[in-house]
């Protein structure tokens, strides 16, 4: 099947205007699999899955599990899995967040990940994130979600004149040079408490009744289509929403009859995915032994379906820049707007085997798919995956997949196109075939 380009550029659009944190990513993806019929489970209930079903389950708010079983659904049909992530690089604030610095008000935070930190200077940021308020029980702190819907800090530059060696490249300290600024006091307040002021009338709760935060700063520019033929997407966020978005779709879309396929967008994945909501935890096994024990399996029953299982890692990958081409390999070189990249790396990096390589590449070819083919240079460390990482936990074929773009971690990224199309189609083959 072909899904519709233009509505998959307007979803994928969407979810990058919206996906501002892991929390509102999860809540925008929610959105589109309920509207798709999918039901929502709790880990901690009992479940009663039925053959012809769509489930979802939210794991702590920026997590999410979604799957499907066929209506012919029998023991021993194959279990298809795929994965992304939820979460970019970007800053996170601190406890106590509010300081003076001469009349300006500024926000103290720290990094999250692997960003570009230069390209976060001079540009207009928001704050989103949760919010955990007190409650009448300890146990049950209430979870309020926050954006400030618009730009109220910015991490200002020094000029030039201060700096004339800034063209030749100046290292950036993350604890002097990245803390935004967020306003003008005037007088020498002893409490500084403009953020928190803030934060507690746009939520109207009491500021002593706020408790904790997890709260990211995040870049308020519009995703936009460029190019004298808009064949190009510049944007924030597209490391990863630009997979959450194709998986969805995929999901949705999928109507094939027999087995169970299932999506998992982990959190995390920026920092090494090694929490309850990352691809280091052991929750996709359990996820998948727990929906095969719900479908009448027996263990013995149950270890077969997951050893025979597939894992589909889809993040983004490299291509070639047109000013550096000395950076990528000298004999694969893929570019925008000619398709999805199948990622390999003899360092395991990636879980990409041949076998893997050559499932996925039949599944695109069967479905008229375009692909091209990444690896790293030999002199040169490449990023990982959430891949390697969830195979190693759940033992079973992995590939690595995803669209190729520029300026990776930057604050926005830049991508062809058509290729979110090639994603998005070759994850429906897969769900489908």
């Amino acid at each position: 099947m072909n899904y519709d380009k233009d509505l998959n550029i307007k979803k994928l659009l969407s979810l990058l205007e919206r996906g501002i944190t892991p929390f509102h990513a999860v809540d925008a993806c929610v959105e589109q699999l309920k509207e798709a019929g999918f039901s929502e489970l709790s880990y901690n209930q009992v479940w009663n899955l039925k053959k012809g079903g769509r489930y979802y389950v939210n794991h702590h708010g920026s997590a999410l599990f979604a799957f499907t079983i066929g209506t012919s659904y029998a023991k021993g049909q194959m279990l298809r899995m795929a994965a992304a992530h939820t979460d970019y690089p970007t800053l996170r604030l601190k406890p106590s967040p509010d300081f003076l610095t001469k009349g300006y008000a500024q926000l103290n935070v720290e990094v999250y990940g692997g960003p570009i930190l230069n390209t976060w200077l001079d540009r207009p940021l928001g704050v989103a994130g949760r919010v955990a308020v007190r409650s009448a029980n300890p146990f049950e702190p209430e979870l309020l979600y926050f954006d400030s819907k618009k730009a109220i800090l910015t991490i200002p530059n020094l000029a030039i004149h201060m700096n004339r060696e800034v063209n030749k490249g100046v290292e950036l300290n993350p604890q002097s040079d990245m803390i935004p600024v967020l306003g003008l006091v005037e007088g020498g307040e002893a409490d500084a408490s403009f953020f928190m002021d803030y934060l507690a009338k746009e939520l109207q709760v009491k500021k002593d009744d706020i408790l904790d935060f997890e709260l990211n700063v995040y870049c308020t520019e519009k995703p936009e289509c460029i190019g004298i033929s808009n064949d190009l997407l510049s944007s924030p966020r597209l490391d990863n929403l630009t997979s959450c978005e194709a998986l969805v779709i995929a999901l949705a879309e999928a109507r094939r009859e027999e087995g169970v396929n299932l999506i998992q967008l982990a959190d995390h994945e920026e920092v090494g995915s090694t929490s309850k909501q990352g691809a280091a935890s052991i929750l996709l096994h359990d996820m998948t032994r727990r929906i095969m024990r719900s479908l009448g399996n027996s263990e013995d029953e149950v270890d077969a379906a997951i050893y025979d299982a597939m894992m589909v890692s889809a993040d983004v990958a490299h291509a070639i820049h047109p000013n550096k081409l000395s950076k990528a390999d000298p004999m694969i070189q893929p570019v925008l707007g000619k398709g999805l990249c199948i990622k390999q790396a003899a360092g395991q990096t990636y879980a990409t085997d041949s076998e893997t390589i050559a499932i996925f590449a039949g599944i695109c070819e069967q479905a008229d798919v375009p692909y091209q083919r990444f690896v790293n240079r030999s002199d040169m460390r490449g990023g990982s995956t959430l891949g390697a990482i969830a195979s190693a936990l759940t033992p079973v074929k992995t590939i690595d997949i995803g669209i190729p773009i520029l300026a990776m971690h930057s604050a926005r990224e830049l991508m062809g196109v058509e290729d979110i199309c090639s994603l998005t189609n070759a994850m429906c083959a897969y769900f489908s075939l």
